[in-house]
């Protein structure tokens, strides 16, 4: 029951973060999907407690300067409605850079889609005047490292941590003139996650990165 209503439909939303937003934080997102859901007319369920919030869950945070192009996005609703309705509804008040891709039904008593987080694919571009060949041979050097030591902040803290076990592949193609294209699938669980430009930043090339899109999510429900 939340504040009187019961969630009688949850959706799952596809949607693209780009250009336009990718300086913008996870925070920031959140709050354009309530007014973006306000603006549509959707008839959201709130969450119950002194602050009633709409109640929608994104799936995964994006590093802020980093687009996404198959983020996720759950939120429930008091009344039953179409997906192709409400995807029609929601396209003409989405904000420049946030585009939705699909709308689907989605099982009301499943569990949150964090918890359900396994791994995350990233697509970087660099600009460097070395060879594909030479940047191969320090991602291999990384894959082969037993622990990859870094430090990062946490709550005002710094904190020391293991990045290898939070990789799970990196792979380096020729771009277009003086560019390179990374991919790596980075785990991103309740356990862990990965960022991108650690490990671009463990390869010597954060200085050289031109751009970083998450291409997409992987959970458990998709074995």
């Amino acid at each position: 029951m939340i504040n009187g209503q019961t969630p009688r439909q949850r959706l799952r939303i596809t949607f693209a973060k780009g250009e336009a937003l990718k300086y913008i934080s996870h925070l920031d997102l959140a709050r354009t999907w309530e007014r973006v859901f306000r603006r549509a007319g959707l008839s959201v369920a709130y969450s119950q407690g002194f602050n009633p919030r709409p109640r929608f869950q994104i799936a995964a945070a994006l590093p802020v300067g980093v687009t996404g192009g198959a983020e996720q996005l759950d939120v429930w609703l008091i009344e039953l409605l179409v997906p192709e309705d409400v995807l029609s509804r929601l396209r003409p008040s989405l904000p420049s850079g946030l585009e939705v891709l699909d709308v689907r039904e989605a099982d009301l008593r499943a569990a949150s889609l964090q918890s359900q987080m396994r791994a995350a694919d990233y697509r970087a571009v660099i600009y460097s005047p070395e060879s594909v060949e030479a940047i191969r041979i320090r991602v291999q050097a990384l894959l082969e490292a037993p622990a990859l030591p870094r430090r990062r902040q946490h709550k005002g803290a710094w904190q020391t941590y293991d990045l290898r076990p939070l990789v799970q592949s990196v792979v380096v193609e020729r771009g277009q003139v003086g560019e390179h294209i990374l991919t790596m699938r980075l785990q991103a669980s309740p356990e862990g996650a990965g960022r991108p430009d650690a490990v671009l930043d463990a390869l010597g090339l954060s200085l050289a990165t031109q751009a970083i899109e998450r291409t997409s999510l992987h959970f458990e429900f998709d074995k």
